[in-house]
């Protein structure tokens, strides 16, 4: 019996662990009321939306030191170069495209335990050979560094690609 109670007892602790453990990191990456409703996703006058004050997006226009990366250029045909963009997010994990145009795709990627969504846009100008980018988080103060990881890899598999 002793032994039973003792293993109960154990197996309890790390549960309550577990659960105030989930709890401290939902507070840390959680603080705040969702952003995203409220962005103004996809392009306006031949822009992407900047990013908000958190540190949990990345855009390629209009941004300041903290938020700013490159576009990501082409030298094939735009029309080729937006195919093979759709095919690497595609194989991209826990993304999937919701919304294409000739000059803008918006896809949705989720983390993989939690679950949060991130907005991930690309822009294509139509006077120049580059595609813009802005990738957020929906939730949160930082993302730890997640948008902008997914982008980077984003623009090698491009390169890779010979786009």
């Amino acid at each position: 019996m002793s032994r039973l109670f003792t293993a109960f007892r154990q197996r309890f602790l790390r549960s309550i662990t577990f659960v105030i453990l989930l709890t401290l990191i939902g507070s840390l990456i959680l603080p705040g009321a969702t952003w995203a409703a409220s962005s103004g996703l996809g392009v306006d006058n031949g822009h992407l939306s900047s990013c908000p004050a958190s540190n949990n997006c990345v855009v390629s226009q209009n941004a300041d030191s903290k938020h700013a990366i490159d576009p990501i250029p082409y030298h094939v045909d735009r029309n080729a170069a937006r195919e093979t963009l759709l095919k690497v997010l595609s194989v991209v994990p826990r993304t999937e495209v919701i919304e294409q145009t000739n000059n803008y795709i918006h896809a949705l990627s989720k983390s993989r335990i939690f679950k949060f969504v991130d907005d991930v846009e690309f822009y294509f100008p139509p006077d120049e050979s580059v595609i813009h980018l802005r990738s957020a988080s929906r939730v949160g103060d930082s993302d730890l560094g997640v948008n902008r990881r997914r982008v980077e890899q984003i623009r090698l598999a491009l390169r890779d690609l010979n786009i």
